[in-house]
């Protein structure tokens, strides 16, 4: 399996890509070593073997998940460069 430079043209232009000569040469010999690389696991039989779920056995062990002030309203605003008393001070964005 190859492609040709007009599709690879195509495929550039689809992802918003530019290339020059020589990368274009370049590019066009990477596509097709990839293709035919995915042509070679089409090739391979895979009758006897089961569809792999997950890539390990182990499970994952979370926290709960539990709502919780870790820092302080005062801590929040200690290292702000601008705050009023309960506020950060920002620039004005909108009119």
């Amino acid at each position: 399996m190859s492609t040709d430079l007009n599709t690879l043209r195509n495929l550039a232009h689809l992802a918003r890509l530019e290339f020059d000569a020589t990368k274009e040469q370049e590019m066009l010999g990477d596509l097709n070593k990839i293709l035919d690389w995915v042509d070679q696991l089409r090739q391979l039989d895979t009758s006897n073997i089961e569809p792999l779920v997950h890539l390990s056995q182990e499970i994952n062990v979370l926290r709960p998940d539990e709502p919780r002030n870790t820092v302080s309203h005062q801590d929040g605003l200690r290292n702000a460069p601008r705050k009023d008393s309960d506020y950060f001070r920002v620039p004005k964005v909108l009119d």
